[in-house]
């Protein structure tokens, strides 16, 4: 009871904009708590139209689309998950390699009786968007994916060996210990270092996420996808051993990110693939530069 009335509450907050954190849903928007695949995730539904599913990363929540959210509602539907263990999601104990949380989002779209949609992701969601487009290429009709790697593609090893991304090997009890209490500190370094300019990840964007990060097993699920990464390096080259994906795909660096190196990976993974860079931003590419980010996505998806 606790439980549902703590998600509740802030599921309210999360839909309405909380003290202008970040920019809020239109009020058309509602929100559905979706049972799928063993576990329960916390959805965001409006628009009408063609179905587009839109997958966040670490650090963001799916509160992080709503200005493309917004914008892409007037001519589709558009299915917003927190992702397994992330924002107020349930955090179950395991699942979370990339293919099983493909499975997630397949079961939220049976759940809303959808056949076919786009898709949209960043960060972690790119590597559970790859798992969803190869398990169910005949579902997924375009791909946008912006800036970050895919686990076993390309030059996976040797971005992994970057002294940046230590946190890809940082979890465990210990780990988890060391960031309790301090989710805010451990937040702010991965926009502070993975922006081009931090100001742009504002002050009430931050105090957002880090409430929701704070969460009891929010920062464990969330070190579980990336303690999940070798088995996601598995998959996925067994994925791209039985072939290409298919769909149109267009990847998207940040000028002071990923930039070319999204579609160099994705070449790799896809045969129809449109590169693309977000100027004058780093990783957080809604956060530092959401006209050019939307506008990217909505001129892909419309062609």
């Amino acid at each position: 009871m606790m439980r549902n009335s703590l998600l509740g509450g802030l599921a309210a907050l999360a839909l309405a904009g909380p003290a202008a954190a970040i920019e809020p849903f239109p009020a058309s928007f509602r929100i559905q708590e979706i049972a799928s695949n063993g576990t329960t995730l916390h959805v965001r539904v409006g628009g009408q139209g063609p179905a587009v599913v839109l997958l966040h990363g670490f650090g963001d929540t799916g509160d992080m689309w709503a200005p493309l959210a917004a914008k892409l509602a007037a001519t589709r539907t558009v299915i917003v998950p927190d992702l397994r263990g992330m924002g107020l999601s349930a955090r179950p104990a395991g699942g979370y390699d990339k293919k099983t949380q493909a499975h997630d989002i397949a079961g939220v779209l049976d759940a809303l009786k959808i056949d076919r949609a786009e898709l949209v992701t960043h960060d972690i969601g790119n590597m559970v968007g790859y798992a969803l487009a190869t398990q169910y290429g005949s579902r997924i009709t375009k791909f946008v994916i912006m800036d970050a790697p895919l686990p076993g593609i390309g030059p996976w090893d040797d971005i992994k060996r970057s002294h940046a991304l230590w946190h890809f090997s940082f979890w465990g009890p210990d780990a988890e210990r060391l960031v309790a209490g301090r989710e805010r500190i451990y937040l702010d370094r991965f926009w502070n270092e993975f922006s081009a300019d931090p100001k742009k990840f504002d002050e009430a964007s931050r105090e957002h996420y880090a409430k929701l990060y704070a969460m009891p097993g929010a920062i464990h699920a969330g070190m579980e996808q990336f303690k999940a990464f070798d088995q996601d390096a598995i998959d996925n080259k067994a994925f791209l051993a039985k072939g290409k994906l298919a769909m149109p795909v267009l990847a998207v660096g940040g000028e002071k990110s990923f930039g070319p190196v999204m579609a160099a990976v994705m070449r790799l993974a896809a045969s129809d693939v449109t590169e693309a860079i977000v100027p004058s931003a780093g990783h957080w590419l809604i956060e530092e530069n959401p006209d050019a980010t939307v506008k990217l996505v909505s001129d892909f998806l419309a062609k």
